[in-house]
């Protein structure tokens, strides 16, 4: 006779956080037959690690508040048999098998959520030194707050200038430390363009941060387990104590040694019901690729967004459901101090690299009316298709909605919309909340005209290199502001001062109409109007410095 509970779907996730727990609880709402068994290998079975920086400072304000998910809750709610502190050790496919540290078991369906690990470069004299961590367990948690340690460090260095990286350094800031932040590459904080990588550096070294970049540390001096200081080209960093957040590797040995396939940095490739290329085994989370929407491509998007969607719908369909996750585009954001840097979709960058062409336009403008107490402004970029208009990213940095504008931008790409659409896009307004024209809004005004071709700016970067290399001289700036703002800031080297109010009365004889003609204000409106009296004035080409004179600031 066959038993009942042999008839049972077995479905066994490997792994907690966020995409384990997730898949298991859609796979119970899914599927109430099921036998549904959890492993994990700590003690803990789910806690918010992109909440542990805020917990180091007392923002969250106890370790307990990080524990989002208690084994019970899945045990008693969800009825999954949840195996903490066992660890599984190896998968059969073939024979629809893992092993534990407590012994095997088999499975119809496996769900494999087992994230991804630090990587730790390998530097000389680590391995003799006590008083470093990472910063993505609560484990690694526990081990920065233990008996005081970080209480006892005056001075602390981060090694990697990541999403992780910089919410730390902002978090001992606001503990009192000093603080070293060291990155390889030419920049914090890497998914963002380079202006805006820019304006991040800017805000952490107005708050004392040290910013060291484009060094990678290749030894620690270490005196009876302690590293006491770091040398760099730069300088050697005194220091206390070591965070690492250089980046993560996805944890998938277990299933790429049984021929799963990957991504180069070796996350497992699914398709759009999270299933890997072994029969009946889903993935999700740090450790599995998701395609990316914009380029049809795989894409790895370490984010606990993408955990919670990509868990879920795993869950669902190893549970006998039929859902997609269609995937992803590289949204994110992140607090540096008073300021919020957000961004969507592809960036210059990898457009350039991949050979994509785009057009871009940068509009500064406020967040909330100008009348409105304490308005700020947000700087908003965005890139789209030259020939066809459609949005492809959008990258903005600002003290106020910086996440409700890269929330739309990201609708935006997710429907397909174009630059142009954006103008018609009925949005809320309220003065404590936006200004009549919402500086999405003015996005799609600004960039449908360039669009269409009513409009040419320049950048500040393109602009700083035709100063720099440009040794005919064969173009002309013109400062527009008025001579106030002039006295309180200095103009562009090479420009003549023309207020906009006089230009149009002006014949401007001492002007070359046919050379290249740069325009500035000090945030850009006041240029694209001069731009279009020049232009009336029969001046051929003619370019509007993007952001004004604001942004060139903030980069020169």
């Amino acid at each position: 006779m066959i038993k009942l509970d042999d008839m049972k779907l077995k479905i066994i996730v490997i792994g907690g956080l966020s995409a384990g727990p997730s898949a298991a609880a859609k796979a119970r709402r899914q599927n109430e037959d099921a036998d549904i068994k959890l492993f994990e290998k700590c003690k803990n079975i789910s806690y918010a690690t992109c909440g542990i920086p805020y917990a180091l400072s007392g923002v969250i304000k106890t370790r307990e508040k990080l524990l989002v998910v208690e084994a019970n809750l899945l045990r008693e709610r969800f009825n999954i048999d949840v195996n903490l502190e066992e660890e599984v050790i190896d998968i059969y496919p073939l024979e629809h098998k893992v092993i534990t540290t407590k012994g095997e078991y088999f499975y119809d369906k496996l769900i494999y959520t087992v994230g991804a690990k630090t990587i730790i470069p390998p530097i000389k004299n680590i391995e003799k030194a006590k008083n470093w961590s990472p910063c993505r367990t609560i484990e690694d948690f526990d081990k920065i707050t233990q008996k005081g340690v970080l209480d006892k460090a005056n001075h602390v260095t981060i090694m990697g200038a990541g999403l992780i990286g910089v919410e730390v350094v902002e978090n001992l800031i606001e503990l009192g430390k000093k603080v070293t932040l060291i990155e390889g590459g030419d920049g914090v904080l890497p998914m963002w363009e380079s202006k805006f990588r820019k304006f991040a550096q800017n805000t952490l070294e107005t708050h004392g941060v040290e910013v060291i970049t484009n060094t990678f540390v290749k030894d620690f001096n270490v005196n009876q387990g302690k590293i006491f200081s770091i040398p760099t080209p730069l300088k050697e960093v005194k220091t206390d104590f070591v965070i690492m957040s250089v980046g993560i590797k996805p944890n998938t040995e277990m299933l790429t040694n049984k021929g799963a396939a990957h991504i180069g940095n070796g996350a497992l490739k699914v398709n759009q019901k999270m299933e890997t290329s072994l029969p009946d085994i889903y993935a999700a989370g740090d450790c599995a690729s998701i395609k990316n929407i914009l380029t049809n491509e795989h894409d790895y998007l370490p984010l606990g967004t993408h955990s919670n969607k990509g868990g879920r719908t795993a869950g669902a369909n190893a549970a006998g459901g039929n859902e997609l996750y269609k995937g992803g585009y590289k949204t994110a954001i992140i607090k540096v101090f008073d300021y919020t840097l957000g961004r969507t979709g592809l960036n210059p960058d990898f457009m350039i690299k991949n050979n994509i062409d785009f057009k871009t336009n940068l509009v500064i403008t406020g967040a909330t009316p100008s009348y409105y107490p304490n308005q700020k402004d947000i700087i908003i970029e965005t890139y789209y298709a030259p020939h066809t208009g459609k949005i492809l990213g959008c990258e903005a940095f600002g003290e106020h909605g910086v996440d409700k504008r890269i929330d739309v931008m990201s609708t935006a790409i997710y429907a397909g919309l174009s630059i142009e659409d954006l103008s018609n896009l009925d949005l809320a307004y309220a003065p404590p909340f936006s200004p009549a024209k919402d500086p999405v809004i003015v996005t799609g005004f600004v960039s449908s005209n360039a669009y269409k071709g009513g409009y040419d700016e320049i950048g500040s970067n393109q602009l700083h290199d035709l100063l720099t290399n440009n040794l005919e001289n064969n173009y002309q700036i013109i400062d527009v502001r008025n001579k106030a703002e002039i006295e309180k800031s200095y103009m562009l080297p090479g420009a003549v001062h023309i207020e906009l109010d006089t230009i149009r009365a002006k014949k401007l004889l001492n002007l070359d109409k046919n050379k290249l003609t740069i325009v500035y204000c000090a945030k850009g409106m006041r240029g694209y109007l001069s731009y279009l009296l020049l232009k009336d004035k029969g001046f051929k080409n003619v370019k509007n410095l993007s952001g004004g004179f604001t942004i060139w600031d903030k980069l020169y």
